[in-house]
């Protein structure tokens, strides 16, 4: 994997990766200014960190494909986010980001405790193409896109400030996505959330993943000898799937060749099968969890798909005791949409 580093002139960071060296000319840049200034504020009965980020209220929705700032720019168009004509995937600093760098000092004269904001905020562009998704770009590149993740993951857990970091995709428009694009985004925590800190909590006691192994049959969506993909039988969502290596890793930065290529498969696979299951692009979210800092020894890393259908034309809506109480009532069983999914044929 080769890896090119582009300052843009509004002090962003643009990373190139490719199997070859990048030697394109970059054209001018979009003349954009980015916006700053987020802080955290402390949820005394929750316990957890809340960011705020007004200036998001302006980022992009849903540009038409010929002002796209995730394609690649043209000589005789407009600049986009990507000074280039061409690459295989391109990452760089959100300019409408949650968290930041530059976020600036916090509020201090709240009634509640607060904190700075300084974090990061990545896109991960999958491909040059304005369409497509995980399950249609190359098996190739989706190797790449998980040498990207490890890159990335590396990179930021360098810097002492950040705490944990979390790459993730939302797909489709029925669950919020601005941009068509095929895309993903990295957030880089200064603190550690609250699910990684529960799940890490759950790792100290025992290797929960691993035990799961010895009864998954039932529940696998596909394996091979490196990686599973399964629809857990504690699945919060009809067609959650988990994927996970079969042999402890905190990140995909531990990963052998052959378990890159396993992983990317899975990924790609199952979004396969999504789309074919009803027929139509499947909105989901995909969570990959890594460890926290200081957790690697114990923190076995794996993917979550979050699947918001639960029929062909009805969606998993969260409701009162799912959002209020944080109790998930499912209308499936995990088993029954294992046997579904794993019959799939794309």
């Amino acid at each position: 994997m080769h890896k090119y580093v582009h300052h843009k002139t509004d002090g962003r960071q643009l990373f190139l990766y490719g199997h070859k060296p990048n030697k394109l000319t970059p054209l001018p840049d979009a003349e954009q200014g980015v916006a700053q200034g987020s802080h955290a504020r402390w949820h005394p009965l929750r316990r957890e960190w809340v960011v705020y980020a007004v200036h998001r209220q302006t980022r992009t929705f849903l540009p038409p494909k010929e002002f796209c700032p995730l394609c690649p720019s043209r000589p005789d168009g407009l600049p986009t986010d990507i000074p280039f004509e061409n690459f295989e995937i391109a990452v760089f600093q959100n300019r409408w980001p949650s968290l930041s760098p530059r976020a600036g000092e916090a509020p201090r004269d709240l009634p509640v405790l607060t904190r700075e904001a300084n974090g990061d905020c990545e896109v991960v562009v999958f491909t040059p193409e304005h369409n497509g998704s995980l399950g249609t770009i190359s098996q190739e590149r989706r190797e790449l896109l998980v040498r990207v993740w490890a890159d990335r993951y590396q990179e930021l857990y360098s810097r002492p400030e950040i705490q944990y970091v979390m790459p993730f995709e939302n797909r489709g428009e029925l669950i919020g996505v601005t941009m068509h694009h095929p895309h993903g985004q990295i957030y880089a925590y200064p603190f550690v959330p609250p699910v990684a800190e529960r799940e890490a909590g759950s790792f100290r006691e025992s290797p929960a993943l691993l035990n799961l192994l010895a009864s998954a049959k039932s529940y696998t969506v596909l394996e091979d000898q490196h990686c599973l993909a399964m629809i857990p039988p504690f699945a919060r969502f009809p067609y959650e799937v988990l994927v996970y290596p079969k042999k402890f890793h905190p990140g995909p930065w531990a990963f052998s060749d052959d378990e890159v290529k396993s992983f990317a498969f899975m990924l790609g696979e199952v979004v396969r099968r999504y789309d074919k299951l009803f027929e139509q692009p499947f909105p989901y979210i995909l969570l990959l969890h890594a460890a926290p800092k200081g957790e690697e020894a114990r923190f076995h890393f794996h993917a979550e798909f979050n699947a918001y259908l639960r029929t062909k034309d009805k969606l998993k809506y969260l409701a009162g005791t799912e959002v209020g109480a944080g109790t998930f009532v499912v209308d499936a069983l995990p088993e029954e949409t294992a046997k579904v999914l794993r019959e799939v044929r794309p």
